[in-house]
């Protein structure tokens, strides 16, 4: 008897907390100007490369997959919200338009910072955040995006040829696999914790992820950026040690 009263509480449960509805990411795509490709979970990540501009660093052109790939990805949090976190690569020129156009329309500005120093034309990336209705959301970052020279129209993807770099080497110093993409070698390294904003976990299609990529220059050398994800007591720490390696003194 008591067997029985279980499974028809169990099936009560379930017949009164139907799954979640998926966003519609077609909409989404739409609004944005730009399509992109559902990601782990609930997640609907839509890259920006910044194809558009010719910068150069120290004799180097870059291509956009090794530091001038805005990006943007929705998650779902409800039936009828999401959340959306991104990076914005921008000119000099394009930040005061394309802040004042976000944040009126409801978009948060996170950080405005640099990656690269000493290229031509200066570059900064600008990181997004904002809640609510997907499409809304993704209408309202289009006019900000419409404020840059940032591509929308879809693009074939980029070539995941074979580079001129030695990536076995590169995943056995960093012990991590990476892979091929638009001539450039990305190393994505997860934290080992879950990364939380406001109780949500932010994934690593998020941008919760390391990310190092290596752009071969020749003779098997390379040119690398990327950024790391720290806590604030880890920030010292680690430059230092990136210090110590890149003087060569190895040191304890």
């Amino acid at each position: 008897m008591q067997a029985k009263l279980a499974l028809g509480v169990a099936l009560t449960l379930a017949i009164i907390a139907p799954a979640r509805a998926e966003p519609d990411w077609a909409a989404v795509g739409k609004a944005l100007g730009k399509s992109g490709a559902q990601a782990s979970g609930q997640i609907y990540r839509v890259g920006l490369p910044r194809s558009d501009l010719k910068v150069t660093l120290d004799g180097v052109e870059l291509k956009p997959a090794l530091a001038l790939g805005s990006w943007l990805a929705f998650r779902s949090v409800g039936d009828h919200d999401a959340m959306v976190m991104g990076d914005l690569v921008l000119t000099q020129p394009e930040v005061n338009p394309v802040m004042k156009t976000l944040v009126e329309n409801g978009i948060e500005v996170t950080a405005l910072h640099n990656h690269l120093l000493r290229s031509e034309p200066a570059t900064v990336f600008m990181h997004v955040s904002g809640h609510g209705d997907p499409v809304k959301l993704a209408s309202a970052l289009h006019a900000g995006l419409q404020a840059s020279g940032t591509p929308l129209s879809d693009t074939a993807p980029a070539s995941q040829s074979a580079i001129d770099l030695d990536t076995l080497a590169v995943d056995q110093a960093l012990g991590h696999k990476g892979r091929v993409n638009g001539g450039v070698y990305q190393v994505g390294i997860p934290r080992a914790e879950t990364i939380r904003d406001g109780g949500m976990e932010v994934s690593e299609a998020m941008g919760s992820a390391i990310a190092i990529n290596f752009q071969p220059t020749g003779n098997g050398k390379a040119a690398i950026t990327g950024d790391f994800v720290l806590i604030a007591s880890e920030v010292n720490p680690v430059l230092r040690a990136a210090r110590k390696r890149h003087r060569g003194d190895r040191g304890p």
